[in-house]
């Protein structure tokens, strides 16, 4: 009787945890939606992914800390991703890879070649 009851609460466990994942999950994908509005962005894929799950420590006791990270888009270019650490259901941390505002910078000037004399020629290898 006693293996039977341990499989019961086990499952329980399981099933809690589980529902628990579920709720953070769509809380994620919500908040991480929520961001790329704000800001201008496109919420690519309109999904989160799992990419840590660990405890911490909170006000109310011990709770999940998951990590979801997340592909958008600036006007429909490039692929950049972002990502939410969330501690039960609150938001611990949240960060965008965003390029500069300005866009990329040129590229530098080349030094001037005053001493072009010194440019060692490639040569293949002899075989």
């Amino acid at each position: 009787m006693s293996t039977a009851l341990a499989l019961l609460i086990l499952a329980g466990v399981f099933a809690a945890f589980w529902l628990d994942s579920a709720r953070a999950r769509e809380l994620a994908t919500a908040l991480a939606r929520t961001l790329c509005e704000q800001r201008g962005l496109q919420f690519l894929d309109d999904t989160v992914v799992l990419r840590r799950i660990g405890l911490r420590w909170g006000r109310r006791g011990i709770r999940f800390r998951r990590m979801f990270s997340f592909d958008f888009s600036r006007g429909g270019m490039g692929r950049r991703d972002g990502y939410l650490i969330l501690v039960g259901t609150e938001v611990e941390q949240y960060g965008l890879n965003l390029p500069p505002e300005d866009g990329p910078t040129p590229p530098a000037e080349p030094p001037a070649q005053d001493d072009a004399g010194k440019v060692v020629p490639f040569r293949r290898p002899r075989r």
